[in-house]
C-alpha cells in the first residue's frame, strides 16, 4: 500500500537583498499543507534563527516522537491496556563537523505514561518496542531512537 503527502514551504526571510551574504537573510519560512493551519518556522537561534519559532531539529523530534506515541497507543488498544494520559519530552544530538556537516546521532524519547491497570504497567516496555518497529518515521531515519 502506498501513501502520498505534499507539503508546502515558502521562504519568507528576503530582508530585500536576498543572499546577498550570509548574514543579509532570515531564515524565516512557513510550513503548509492543503487544508491545514500554517506554521511559521526558522532555523535553529545557533544557526540565526528565530528562537520563538519552530526549526527543523524540533520539527524531527516531533515527528519521531508522536508517531512513536500514535503507534504506542494503537498497540496498547489492540492489547486492551487503557491509556489515560501520554506525554513525551524527546531529545536529540545534532554532531556537526568543521565543515559544518551535521547529522543526529542519537534521538532519545521519554514517554510517560497513565494507564487504568496499573497490573499492567509489565507490558509497557514490549508494547513501546512493538510501537517503535512500526514507526514509520523511526524506519525512515539512520539515527538510532531510543525509548527510555
Amino acid at each position: 500500500m502506498s501513501h502520498h503527502f505534499v507539503a508546502h514551504i515558502d521562504w519568507t526571510g528576503n530582508t530585500g537583498s536576498g543572499t546577498t551574504s550570509y548574514t543579509a537573510y532570515e531564515r524565516s519560512h512557513v510550513l503548509s499543507a492543503d487544508g491545514k493551519e500554517s506554521l511559521a518556522c526558522s532555523s535553529a537561534p545557533m544557526f540565526r534563527g528565530d528562537a520563538t519559532r519552530y526549526n527543523p531539529e524540533d520539527m524531527l523530534l516531533y515527528s519521531v516522537a508522536s508517531c512513536h506515541m500514535l503507534w504506542f497507543l494503537h498497540c496498547c488498544a489492540d492489547a486492551g491496556v487503557v491509556v489515560t494520559s501520554y506525554s513525551d519530552s524527546p531529545e536529540g544530538t545534532l554532531e556537526s563537523d568543521s565543515n559544518g556537516i551535521g547529522r543526529f546521532t542519537e534521538i532519545v524519547l521519554h514517554p510517560r505514561v497513565g494507564i487504568t491497570d496499573e497490573s499492567r504497567r509489565v507490558e509497557l516496555e514490549a508494547l513501546h518496542h512493538k510501537a517503535h518497529q512500526r514507526c514509520f518515521i523511526a524506519n525512515s531515519l539512520s539515527t538510532p531512537v531510543v525509548i527510555e
